[in-house]
């Protein structure tokens, strides 16, 4: 790469699940990196697993990517329609002598097809294995042409050098040195055709002139065999830049049993993408300096490969939470507006009124409700009857606020002065209430619970005469009176 060129960097998910944490994340910090630099981002689906990919799965990982955020500006290729390239890339290494055609069972020793399926997975998997020597290495001409006629299928190997050192430079772990004695001689073209991934990545990241590989840590050990099949191919190694694994909170790989994996979960339980992509950035990552809360532009701006860190990451659930109700209450309302929309409309709450002649309103209600929300769901759970006139009363508030003997009779007479109210604000809703309790020899506190309740059908809400304001006196005495047998049957 010269110093005048820009980056290019690819996301490269295998369909074989969906878009799990550490993929986003890898997604991630190739996007925030091409961003920063003004580079070039692919986006490559690796689907040659023929056993184990499922196209639908694609679909499912384009709409996690884009509800991250995250644009690409190439693609999506798919290696499946480029299996010839691949082919070709192998006869050329075992023309060469770097490779030797391989007349084993797969699966028949360490080592084989069948290790090498597992390295099939692009960057969700690609563990190392022990060197061992392939008996077909070694054959005469003689022997081969005994194996032609026999017409046994063969797989292309790659002649790994026995003695030596593999050299390549990591942007994050630093140098390594591979002794190739340690490398075994890994497939590169099965015996059914299909390539292995060490060989499509790399023929890929040729092809499509990419500059930096950011990957998982777990890539550390393929990285070795792809240096030696660039150099078999006569092309100079990217930059890698290997990112460190997350783990749960007990230290081990993030798994389905330390709760969701796939950003899709995250999307449907109402965590706002910008929020995810902060908590996201951070997970072995650091801008230089104690800030958490950062904008995506910030991210942008900040991001650089020397912040990567090379201590695995955990990944810290309350630590989303906080993230989400950062960004649920910080930005300008009018950022949130759009995501409140989208949850009113799938609980089949909304108005089209709000985005129109009441849009003013809704975005008062949105903004007194957000400092009390950790979900986007919150919208529609507790604060339901800001929106809708059908919701129940928490038993546990009725129980707990509605006790009192004597409320049917306070709360028909708070009716009664609110509802000649000449005017209908905080200041006159809240002396209405006050003068009630007053006469009545009782603390404000007791109708101020009781009508929260009557109103919200919740104990906890957004300060009362804010909340009556809101909604506006029609609806207001509307619940108070439909309240009343409620609260007279206690």
């Amino acid at each position: 790469m010269t110093s005048t060129e820009k980056p290019r960097v690819r996301f490269a998910p295998s369909p074989t699940g969906f878009l799990h944490v550490g993929g986003a994340r890898t997604a991630l910090f190739n996007w925030l990196f091409a961003k920063h630099e003004g580079g070039t981002l692919l986006l490559r689906i690796e689907d040659t697993d023929v056993e184990r990919n499922k196209p639908e799965l694609v679909d499912g990982i384009l709409v996690a990517l884009r509800w991250l955020g995250i644009e690409w500006d190439e693609g999506p290729f798919f290696q499946s329609q480029r299996i010839e390239m691949y082919s070709a890339a192998a006869e050329r290494i075992l023309a060469s002598g770097a490779g030797y055609a391989c007349y084993c069972k797969p699966a028949a020793y360490t080592g084989g097809d069948a290790a090498e399926e597992r390295e099939g997975e692009g960057d969700d998997e690609g563990k190392g294995t022990k060197a061992v020597a392939c008996p077909c290495r070694d054959l005469t001409s003689e022997q081969r042409v005994a194996k032609e006629k026999e017409g046994i299928p063969a797989a292309i190997r790659f002649r790994t050098p026995r003695t030596g050192t593999t050299h390549f430079e990591d942007a994050v772990f630093g140098p390594r040195d591979v002794q190739n004695a340690e490398i075994e001689d890994f497939v590169l073209l099965r015996s059914s055709g299909l390539p292995t991934y060490q060989l499509s990545v790399v023929v890929d990241d040729i092809d499509m002139r990419i500059t930096h590989v950011i990957r998982g840590a777990d890539h550390l050990s393929n990285t070795p065999k792809q240096v030696l099949i660039y150099e078999a191919l006569g092309a100079e190694p990217p930059i890698f830049a290997h990112v460190p694994l997350i783990l749960g909170p007990d230290r081990t790989r993030l798994s389905k049993r330390h709760g969701a994996t796939s950003v899709g979960s995250y999307a449907e339980e109402g965590f706002l993408p910008e929020a995810f992509r902060n908590f996201l950035a951070l997970l072995g990552w650091s801008s230089g300096d104690d800030s958490e809360f950062m904008r995506t532009n910030e991210l942008v701006e900040r991001f650089a490969l020397s912040g990567v860190s090379r201590t695995n990451a955990i990944f810290d659930r309350a630590k989303l939470e906080w993230f989400n109700t950062q960004y649920l209450q910080k930005p300008p309302v009018e950022e949130l507006l759009p995501y409140v929309e989208m949850e009113l409309k799938r609980a089949g709450l909304w108005k089209e009124a709000w985005a129109t002649t009441d849009r003013a309103w809704f975005a008062h209600t949105v903004d007194l409700i957000r400092s009390r929300t950790r979900l986007l769901g919150d919208f529609i759970g507790w604060a339901r009857a800001f929106f809708s006139d059908d919701f129940e009363y928490d038993p546990e508030a009725r129980a707990k606020f509605w006790k009192d003997e004597k409320l049917p009779e306070l709360m028909l007479k708070l009716t009664d002065a609110l509802e000649g109210l000449p005017e209908w604000n905080h200041d006159a809703c809240d002396a209405a209430l006050r003068a009630v309790a007053t006469s009545e020899g009782v603390k404000a506190g007791l109708l101020i619970n009781a009508t929260r309740v009557a109103i919200v059908g919740r104990a906890v809400a957004p300060p009362l005469f804010e909340t009556m304001v809101v909604l506006g006196k029609d609806r207001v005495i509307a619940r108070l009176r439909r309240a009343l047998p409620a609260i007279s049957a206690r």
